[in-house]
């Protein structure tokens, strides 16, 4: 027949037993709040567009300028062809990113040149201005609407290599259906803490109806707004508000600035978006869009 062990033996392997379960439940705990820590740091600084045309990862460079290539469509009233592309043209030339030069003098996005005749290299490198002068030409192209996307783009570029464009219309679609506000919710932007920078909402939303134009409608008098860069920031009163708001007539108008906003987090120490069911926050900005039940579909709440 077997012994028994002592009762001093098992009393002291389950004490045994015990401390090293307390050892495991500890290190999982500790290690999962580094990790919980350290993941914004993980996770880098970037952006993702998601449509049900599919993905595409944008810096956020690339994703703040094509925010801007949409919102300036938005003020000349475009359609989203005319976005589509534009988006396609950036891509080619510059892969979105606002370039000092180029090929001879060629500068900014679209890599426009001042030579002929597109203006100054200061305004070139201005993706607002840039973009408004590229559709202001795409605008002149005979029944641009209709042709080919490679034709109608290389009739405002003048490229040497017009074909090209082609290549890039699916991802100009995605892009298109994403900033320009057509699918919801599409567009996530993510930063590490040490990107973080000092909030400036004045100046976002002076940027944001630079690009948008006067129709946007703000909750905040608009004496409030510095109108140029020159002009000394609006200092808020004791009683101001912690959070801005732009008013929007239409769910697409609103993903469209929800959207701009996103991509222009970083540079303007922007924490927090909120619109239409949904809210984004800088310190999880890599999960997107979540659900908030309180967040309104007439107005986008900028923090």
């Amino acid at each position: 027949m077997r012994a028994r062990a002592p009762k001093v033996l098992k009393s002291k392997r389950w004490r045994w037993t015990g401390a090293a379960l307390a050892v495991v439940i500890a290190l999982t705990v500790g290690g999962y709040t580094l990790f919980h820590r350290a993941r914004p740091y993980l996770q880098g600084s970037s952006c993702e567009v998601q449509t049900t045309l599919g993905k595409m990862p944008l810096d956020l460079e690339q994703g703040a300028n094509a925010a801007t290539i949409a919102a300036v469509a938005f003020r000349k009233q475009l359609p989203e062809r005319a976005a589509v592309i534009a988006y396609a043209t950036a891509i080619q030339e510059s892969r979105i990113r606002n370039l000092p030069d180029g090929d001879r003098d060629s500068v900014g996005m679209f890599q426009q040149r001042p030579s002929q005749g597109w203006g100054s290299p200061e305004k070139l490198r201005d993706p607002v201005q840039s973009t408004s002068k590229f559709y202001d030409a795409l605008v002149k192209v005979k029944d641009y609407l209709d042709r080919d996307l490679h034709d109608a783009a290389q009739i405002v570029q003048r490229s040497a290599d017009g074909d090209a464009y082609a290549q890039h219309e699916p991802d100009g679609k995605l892009l298109a259906r994403a900033f320009t506000g057509r699918e919801a919710s599409s567009v996530r932007c993510w930063f590490t803490p040490k990107k973080k920078t000092a909030p400036r909402r004045t100046e976002a939303l002076r940027e944001m109806r630079r690009a948008f134009g006067g129709r946007l409608q703000l909750d905040a008098p608009q004496a409030a707004l510095p109108k140029s860069k020159n002009q000394a920031m609006a200092q808020p009163s004791a009683g101001a508000r912690a959070y801005d708001a732009v008013k929007v007539t239409n769910a697409r108008t609103g993903w469209a600035v929800a959207t701009w906003t996103v991509t222009h987090a970083q540079a303007y120490g922007l924490t927090e978006i909120r619109h239409g069911g949904k809210r984004w926050h800088a310190g999880s900005g890599h999960d997107g869009w979540t659900p908030d039940p309180k967040a309104p579909a007439n107005r986008v709440i900028i923090r």
